[in-house]
């Protein structure tokens, strides 16, 4: 019997040594595997492009078609005093400067909705474009905009010309409010990835 199972050994010429070596291979690149897999802590990048600009919203009121840069294409709806559903189509100068009437680096074109009955609030999503002799290409900017906070963030989805393929944020801050009619934000854009 014992040398039925050694001949078995050997019709198959696998032994008990070949056997743990293939074992203790198997084991390390499983191991190896698991420790190149473990997830690496976020270690934020540097942005490869960073600009701040101006963007001047001057909501048409009915007189100055002259100087309106965006207007109301719904009235708000009757759902609570926070202009709820109304929506605005606007095409909006940005500047390097806070000055409206510098020469314009951009267009925002693009709209915003009121979207929240007990507060304002508001969703954007528009294309900067730019033709000027340092940039010229479009970046795609979307987000919430939380009036209240200090500070948002607009995430840039994607970008033509110079701007290709970008990704990053927009982080804004509302620099003056006049009354329903002009308000000017400040625009930090910091591109992650750049191609």
């Amino acid at each position: 019997m014992v040398q039925s199972s050694t001949k078995l050994r050997t019709i198959s010429g696998v032994t008990m040594r070949d056997l743990v070596l293939k074992l203790f291979f198997i084991l390390f690149l499983l191991f190896t595997l698991s420790v190149s897999s473990e997830k690496k802590s976020f270690k934020p990048k540097q942005p490869c492009k960073d600009l701040v600009l101006y963007y001047h919203d001057t909501l048409f009121n009915g007189t100055d078609v002259a100087n309106a840069t965006s207007a109301a294409a719904t009235d708000p709806t009757k759902l609570g005093n926070f202009k709820f559903g109304m929506l605005v189509v606007f095409d909006d100068p940005m500047t390097k400067d806070n000055h409206l009437l510098s020469r314009p680096v951009a267009r925002a074109q693009g709209f915003y909705f009121y979207d929240k009955k007990s507060t304002y609030t508001a969703w954007f999503a528009f294309t900067l474009i730019f033709n000027s002799t340092k940039h010229k290409g479009t970046l795609n900017i979307m987000g919430a905009d939380l009036m209240t906070e200090e500070t948002r963030d607009f995430s840039v989805v994607g970008g033509t010309g110079d701007f290709f393929m970008a990704r990053g944020i927009a982080t804004i801050h509302t620099d003056t409010f006049q009354g329903d009619y002009y308000f000017r934000l400040k625009m930090d854009i910091k591109l992650y990835e750049c191609y």
